[in-house]
């Protein structure tokens, strides 16, 4: 059985590697494999654990290279549909000089995996089931399989992480709906990691502790800050947890990083749903996935960039102390 299994999009992330290039200048381009929850899927299975991988591409080169990647990176791969008559998704991205992106998408096979497609039986023996969203939500046969998805496993007791993955220009308009979807979600969900911009959006508050408290309810809150670590809340205490420093080159998938570095170690625990009410060790674990992370942003690429368990516990290289009681 794997511990955790990862739905959403699988993607080819095509990289500008001129840095501060927008990619209408941009003249490189290196071809990636992406997309929010196969990045966790291969960040757990990087770091020593086990992992699926539930989504579509198009049964073509893409295609078959994202499948190909994953099982380098140990990633179960069975439950991958190869559509013959849809393209695999696109996305080029475009890198400033502080490391933060900008995207165009070109959707494709990602948005028609259905429900009946699907080993439901394998998918509901996952001790852990990964939402992510950045295109899961917009709409096709795929946002009507996660909803669906989502809700059974609630019911079952399985312990459900979301990220909704907000990009304006995928919403444009719509962003209403991605508010309302996203607030569904994080009801049902036990774990919710948020961008701060994220968090401000989909409660409309800026005070980043009162977005949380809006939210938190019966769940673990996780807002990533960049360098300045992630705030975290099960409800009853709120806390930033430091990062550590590096120099980032690149910040794509380091949010898919930290989530994987976190569902990692919660998917070590006999009962995941025991990490809501242990806040030393979800604080641990949060310090965790910050180290994960900070070690992606130093290399080009989401998944070929992700670090080793060794590459994360040099406790040499840390900064900050983790402080717990």
């Amino acid at each position: 059985m794997n511990n955790v299994l990862c739905i959403g999009e699988i993607l080819i992330d095509f990289i500008c590697s001129d840095i501060n290039s927008s990619i209408i200048t941009g003249g490189n381009f290196k071809k990636k494999a992406g997309g929010a929850p196969a990045n966790v899927a291969s960040a757990i299975c990087k770091l020593g654990g086990k992992a699926s991988f539930v989504g579509k591409v198009g049964d073509d080169a893409f295609g078959v290279f994202l499948k190909n990647t994953l099982e380098h990176n140990m990633v179960d791969t069975s439950m991958i549909v190869l559509d013959k008559n849809a393209y695999t998704t696109l996305a080029f991205v475009s890198i400033k000089s502080d490391g933060e992106r900008d995207f165009v998408f070109n959707r494709g096979a990602d948005e028609l995996l259905k429900y009946e497609e699907l080993d439901i039986n394998k998918i509901f023996s996952n001790k852990i089931i990964h939402f992510g969203s950045a295109t899961a939500l917009l709409g096709g046969e795929m946002k009507n399989t996660y909803i669906d998805i989502m809700k059974k496993a609630k019911a079952k007791g399985i312990f459900i992480s979301f990220d909704p993955n907000f990009r304006d220009n995928l919403w444009g308009c719509r962003t209403k709906e991605f508010i309302e979807l996203s607030l569904a979600c994080i009801e049902i969900a036990d774990f919710v990691k948020l961008s701060d911009e994220e968090l401000r959006l989909i409660t409309g508050k800026e005070n980043l502790a009162e977005g949380i408290e809006s939210i938190v309810k019966n769940k673990i809150v996780a807002v990533t800050l960049g360098k300045d670590g992630t705030m975290i809340s099960n409800g009853k205490r709120t806390e930033i947890i430091n990062s550590i420093n590096v120099t980032s080159i690149d910040s794509t998938g380091a949010g898919d990083a930290f989530v994987g570095g976190v569902l990692y170690k919660i998917s070590q625990l006999d009962n995941p749903h025991e990490i809501c009410e242990d806040f030393n060790k979800l604080k641990r674990i949060i310090y965790f996935g910050n180290k994960v992370g900070a070690k992606v942003c130093t290399k080009l690429g989401a998944i070929s960039s992700l670090p080793t368990i060794s590459e994360v516990e040099n406790k040499n290289e840390d900064k900050l102390e983790l402080q717990v009681e």
